[in-house]
């Protein structure tokens, strides 16, 4: 289970046409071909949900409970929310990367962040959270023009956050040489506990952010 970035609680969860996940009133119980309702057991969801490292969508978890629909499945989890809000749980199930995840809440982020904090030191230097942040914000970019905005040097840096699988090559730019273009991977929305790019702290002074095919 991982801590939750600032995010809004969501209890009702539903996936749309282009495989984003958003925010809406659930569907009513999807009826079998047989005639009788399909529910989600939810201990059977729980125990999927605490078991995976990734988030998995709503067709993924229906497929591994042996459901026709993934609408039970998000009534599941919103009964789930329902549950953990009830009982004053410390985590609910979050929309995470185009999927569902079981996330510590916001307010435990002080503490978990003691816990882990030589670890998260020991994964990413100033650098490369710096590194990562200019190609986040900025992507599709080219190496050069992270390094006009750093001052230094990024070629390592860059390949070691690729080795981390939070970076990767997203095209070549229309210019003489081809040269590569960099952007950010769904593992980096994974472990920052971001559901899209759009999640992103936004500031005025920067231009909107864009998504970029996972």
């Amino acid at each position: 289970m991982q801590n939750s970035s600032e995010q809004p609680e969501t209890n009702d969860l539903q996936e749309a046409p282009d495989g984003t996940v958003q925010v809406s009133e659930l569907d009513e119980q999807e009826i079998s071909p047989e005639g009788a309702a399909e529910t989600a057991d939810l201990t059977m969801l729980e125990a999927l949900l605490f078991s995976t490292h990734h988030p998995l969508t709503a067709p993924r978890l229906a497929e591994l409970m042996e459901l026709q629909s993934s609408k039970p499945v998000r009534q599941a989890l919103k009964q789930l929310n329902d549950i953990y809000e009830k009982e004053g749980r410390s985590f609910r199930v979050e929309q995470v990367a185009g999927g569902f995840q079981l996330l510590t809440l916001a307010e435990f982020g002080p503490l978990l962040n003691k816990l882990h904090q030589k670890e998260a030191d020991a994964k990413l230097t100033k650098a490369a959270l710096e590194t990562l942040a200019i190609i986040a914000y900025k992507q599709p970019i080219l190496r050069v023009d992270v390094e006009s905005i750093r001052g230094v040097a990024c070629g390592e840096t860059i390949r070691s956050l690729m080795e981390k699988h939070l970076v990767k090559i997203s095209g070549r730019a229309e210019v003489p040489g081809r040269p590569i273009l960099y952007g950010t991977t769904r593992r980096f929305l994974e472990i920052f506990g971001l559901n899209s790019l759009k999640d992103l702290p936004q500031n005025e002074k920067l231009p909107p952010v864009t998504e970029t095919a996972p």
